[in-house]
């Protein structure tokens, strides 16, 4: 055992027993980087990486060409890092049940924000419930903000009739870092929900989401 592996047996025995509490950013991203190059010294890629980048976040934010600028960045390493944010997100959905009672904003935007995380576009959602409040189904309705001619009021129509939904809440993202609705915001919940009216279903609320924060719209009178 070269003094390469003797360390890494000692970082990871030290994660096993007491998780990252105790490792700086630096180290934290070192061992994930095991994982990637499991033979080469990752210290130096580490350090390298947080030089480029500025913060821990950044390293995972930034897109797999910037990654594979940095010299010892392969397409392995590319991908492990663009796969973490990735595979956080999908772990927080999977938290979220779909047999959940969404009957205030505050569970709304609790059970919708764990969907918007690290996105970098703005990407729309639509949740469907019956009459109770519960869950029918969450879909993705498309990437772009939700007056964009990328989503379609039609194939939000379509989503809760095919549901059999009595009421809908539509989220999307703000990558600007700022959840409060826009005019254009404002007009297109207008439209969607005159469009769901028409079949019988409530738009109930819009829940806007940015920076692991929301804005309900219900909540500031928009639906009255």
């Amino acid at each position: 055992m070269g003094i390469h592996d003797g360390h890494r047996e000692r970082m990871k025995q030290r994660f096993a027993e007491h998780g990252l509490d105790g490792f700086d950013d630096h180290t934290a991203l070192e061992l994930l980087l095991f994982y990637a190059l499991p033979r080469a010294d990752v210290n130096p890629l580490a350090h390298a990486l947080m030089d480029r980048f500025g913060t821990f976040a950044a390293v995972f934010d930034a897109t797999e060409e910037e990654l594979r600028s940095v010299p010892g960045v392969g397409e392995s390493t590319a991908v492990l890092l663009k796969l973490v944010p990735q595979v956080a997100r999908r772990y927080l959905m999977s938290r979220s049940s779909f047999d959940v009672i969404l009957d205030s904003s505050k569970k709304a935007g609790e059970y919708l924000v764990p969907r918007f995380y690290a996105e970098k576009d703005e990407v729309v959602y639509l949740v469907c419930l019956d009459a109770k409040g519960k869950v029918l189904a969450c879909r993705f309705m498309g990437r772009g903000s939700v007056n964009s001619a990328n989503i379609s009021v039609r194939k939000i129509v379509e989503c809760a009739l095919l549901c059999n939904a009595t009421s809908a809440i539509v989220a999307h993202n703000h990558t600007s870092g700022i959840a409060l609705p826009s005019k254009e915001d404002e007009a297109s919940t207008r439209k969607i929900a005159s469009a769901l009216a028409a079949v019988d279903v409530v738009l109930a609320d819009h829940i806007i989401v940015a920076d692991g924060d929301f804005v309900s719209m219900a909540d500031n009178g928009f639906f009255r």
